[in-house]
């Protein structure tokens, strides 16, 4: 891949800290739109098979136009990431701030793209495998795959409306419709089911018969680079592994790979009661993903983790705290 200028708001957050420093570290010059008015500036990330490479952050508030709409003007690709996350209780408030979040920073992208006299030829924007329905009966791709019901559907459905309605003419728009990556770190997903097998609470959760959807990070990041060189990707596109399996097969493999016999399974009720208290829903958990990825492997992708059992045991080696964090 060709050095390209590629914007990326919403890069501070946890995907964006992997994407911004696989993007750098591939020769890319790479601006990330960021609300932390610390990060104003340009940030240095060190690696061990190269020179430092720069990231350049600058200020954003998500709902406005400002100085960083002046980024845009050539650039190769803007690659949305901005969102609240979903951990969380969906009380009134928080679903405001999900959906503004999401709704808000999409549209004035949009306006600014509309309005650059040399705007960005690719405008990858956040969505999710969350948009079809619970499916423990058959997969789900872009081309038959059936749209849910509920509040995490009803976001991901205005969501794609936002960056569709958008008048980007010169500007090839994908949906990122992307399932849960599995990546290193604290504040990952992956961290969140490893503590569990590590508190012997590894064995399913409800009846174990629903799906998870899976993507290992590097597979991640290499997907959104796949998709900004091949101009034959537009609208949605499912970014998951090749075989989602059924949660109870899940933690199963993550409870043998970290050798850990014992893991005793959740019923639904008590994880009813468990997500009150770690405010967050347990739709995170109990509803099926089984989203496959038909656009992605039709033009050609190559995934390096196709099976969890891999992916796993590949997650168990990486350091717990990798140089994601960008220096300020």
């Amino acid at each position: 891949m060709i050095p390209r200028k590629l914007i990326i708001p919403g890069g501070y957050g946890y995907l964006g800290r992997f994407l911004t420093k696989y993007l750098a570290g591939h020769g890319h010059e790479v601006v990330v739109l960021t609300r932390n008015s610390v990060l104003g500036g340009t940030a240095r990330q060190s690696r061990s098979d190269a020179s430092d490479t720069e990231i350049r952050c600058v200020s954003w508030d998500g709902t406005t136009p400002g100085a960083w709409i002046t980024e845009l003007e050539n650039a190769d690709a803007v690659i949305n990431l901005a969102g609240r996350s979903v951990n969380c209780r969906y009380n009134r408030c928080n679903k405001q701030v999900i959906y503004d979040s999401r709704l808000k920073s999409t549209a004035v992208l949009g306006k600014a793209i509309a309005a650059c006299s040399h705007p960005p030829k690719v405008w990858i924007n956040s969505s999710t495998a969350t948009i079809y329905r619970h499916a423990e009966d058959r997969e789900m791709d872009e081309l038959t795959g059936e749209i849910g019901h509920g509040f995490s559907v009803d976001v991901a459905q205005k969501w794609e409306a936002a960056l569709n309605n958008a008048q980007t003419r010169q500007t090839r728009k994908v949906a990122l419709r992307s399932a849960m990556v599995m990546g290193p770190g604290n504040d990952g997903v992956f961290e969140a089911f490893h503590r569990l097998v590590r508190w012997k609470l590894g064995g399913a959760q409800g009846n174990g018969r629903q799906f998870v959807s899976w993507i290992h990070w590097q597979d991640f990041v290499r997907a959104i680079e796949w998709i900004i060189e091949n101009e034959s990707l537009s609208g949605p596109v499912n970014v998951a592994s090749l075989k989602p399996l059924t949660n109870r097969e899940f933690m199963k493999t993550l409870r043998e790979a970290d050798r850990e016999s014992i893991g005793l399974s959740t019923p639904g009720w008590l994880l009813e009661i468990g997500a009150v208290f770690l405010r967050t829903e347990t739709e995170l958990v109990l509803k099926s993903r089984r989203v496959i990825p038909s656009r992605l492997l039709a033009s050609g992708f190559i995934f390096n983790h196709t099976h969890w059992s891999g992916a796993v045991r590949d997650l168990l080696k990486q350091p717990m705290h990798p140089l994601l964090m960008l220096d300020a």
